[in-house]
Order: C-alpha cells, then structure tokens, then sequence
C-alpha cells in the first residue's frame, strides 16, 4: 500500500511540473530572434496617422512570427496603461506641444522609442474657397461657418490646445466648439465641401483629409497650435528587455509623410470596413523595398525608395 501510495504521488508531481513547465513555456513564448512573442500596441481611437503605423507593423510582426493584438483606446489611458505595464507600446505621441500634459505626468514611467516623422501639425483647417486664409480672421467671420469650429474627441490635446490656446487668443469664445469623435468630425467635413458650404475644423498633418478634400490650413500667427511636432513611439519599461530586436526595429523606424499619406489613404479613403489588414497588405507588396528595410541592420535605405500611390 505504501509504494502505491508513493508511486501515485510520484505521478502526480509529475504531472503537476509538467503543467507548470507547460504553463510557463507558453507565457514565456517567443520568436526565433529571442524577443517575446506576444506584443500589444496602444491606439488612440481617431488617430489616423497612429492607426496606419500600428497596422504597418501588426502586419510586418505578423510575418515575423510575433502575436500582436492592436488595442484601441483614448489618448490618456493609453499613457497611463504603459506606465503600469497593460500596453507594450504606442506609436502616436506627439511632442513637445501636444502631449506635454500627458508625458509630465506620466513620462518618467515610460520609455522613449524614438521620433519617427518630423511634419506633425495641429491645424484649424476649413474648406479651400473659405473667405478666410487666417485665424485671426475667424471672429470677424463666425457667421459664415455657423458659428461653429467642429473638433474631435473631448480628450484629445488637440481639444485641449484649440480650448486652451486658440478660442482665447483669437477671441472666438462666442463660437460653438462642438467635440464629439474624429469620425464625426470628417464626416461633417465631407458634407460641407461636398455642398460647397463653409466648415472650420480641428485637424492635424499628416492625415489623409489633405488629399480627400478641397480644403486648406488657416493661418496661426499668434502661434497658438505650436510649430510643427514629431511624433513618437513610446514603450513600457523593460520593453528593450523583453523585445531587444524589435526595440531596435522601433529606434531605428523613420516614415516621411509621402509614405505616411499614401498607407492613410490606402486604407482609409473611401473604406467601408474597420479591418485594414488586406489593404496594409496590398500596400507593403507595392512598398515591399522600403518596408523590408524597415527591419534591416542599415536604416539608410529606407529614404531613397518613393512611395507608390494608394489605388
């Protein structure tokens, strides 16, 4: 009876290690470079230029053998998820102007990537036949556009440097700021330019709405949205630790805005479904130099291919 008893014992340790073994291998996965194999990316819900990155890479890692798992989330919770460690990485933090209220809150629990495109804008953008050419010809004017500025979501800092900024310095205080969604937004934008009407909006270069639509930047001679920014990925903490060749990868990722609008408008103008995986597809086989180089030793080559137009 004794040795039966420890035989049974003996099989149930072992295959109690051999659940623990098998558990542990699988939260430890990774790929064939040694990095982890699973990576969540932050996306900023309304973000054009951050979706179209993330998508990019979900679909470069993908090829590569990572699990990536795309998160959508507003702007401030992703800042605070990667200082707890709930996001591995987001790729849309704009710097120094935009997101400087978030990063002094949460910057020292966060780990720089890297600024990979130098155009970023904010912009109060309206339709390009506007009797207008500057901000600060907008209070004058408020009538012809429905005394209204259409912006996005209520969390942006884009809404939080049009509040702050802009409506004082430029006295449109008596104009409806209506914030709501970036979906929203574009979608009043199209309305309008489509009728041939007067809209101003909130806005941000580099985005796809350049190309779509007949419309045009005002002037921002106080400065009230800033020069212009970059925008940068930002990581969890020991993130190089548990990714060191993607970490790389990141350091190393640079996309001009040539090839920043023709991605956008590959997968957003005139998209009539939310996954984008088939057109991020078809848009790195027509890029497929300039997107391999992207995980290459040597960055250099990245900048010399042009990119082929969205279809």
């Amino acid at each position: 009876m004794k040795k039966k008893f420890l035989s049974i014992a003996a099989i149930a340790a072992t295959v109690a290690l051999g659940l623990s073994a098998c558990g542990s291998g699988s939260s430890a996965a990774t790929v064939d470079n040694g990095d982890k194999k699973d990576v969540s990316i932050a996306v900023f819900n309304g973000w054009d230029e951050g979706i179209a990155a993330s998508e990019l890479w979900k679909s470069i890692l993908d090829e590569k053998g990572y699990n990536v798992e795309l998160k959508n989330a507003d702007v401030a919770p992703v800042f605070s998820g990667l200082s707890t460690g709930d996001y591995d990485l987001t790729l849309d933090t704009w710097l120094p102007v935009t997101h400087k209220t978030l990063m002094d809150k949460y910057g020292k629990d966060i780990s720089e990537l890297g600024k990979w495109n130098s155009e970023a804008k904010l912009t109060i953008a309206v339709n390009k036949d506007a009797p207008i050419d500057s901000l600060d010809q907008l209070a004058a004017n408020a009538d012809k556009f429905g005394n209204k500025i259409v912006g996005i979501e209520a969390g942006a800092g884009l809404t939080e440097a049009t509040n702050k900024k802009v409506i004082p310095d430029y006295g449109l205080e008596k104009m409806d700021y209506v914030t709501s969604s970036t979906p929203a937004m574009l979608s009043e934008l199209k309305a309008a330019t489509t009728k041939g009407e007067n809209i101003a909006v909130t806005l941000w270069r580099p985005h796809w709405a350049y190309d779509a639509f007949d419309i045009k930047d005002l002037k921002d001679p106080k400065g009230a949205l800033g020069a212009a920014e970059g925008i940068y990925g930002y990581s969890r903490m020991d993130f190089d630790k548990d990714y060191p060749k993607l970490d790389g990868w990141l350091k190393n990722f640079k996309m001009d805005s040539k090839h920043l609008y023709s991605l956008e408008n590959a997968m957003f103008n005139g998209a009539k479904t939310d996954d984008h995986g088939p057109a991020v597809k078809k848009w790195i086989a027509d890029n497929q130099e300039w997107v391999d180089a992207l995980t290459e030793s040597a960055p250099a080559a990245k900048a010399a291919a042009t990119p082929t137009p969205a279809k």
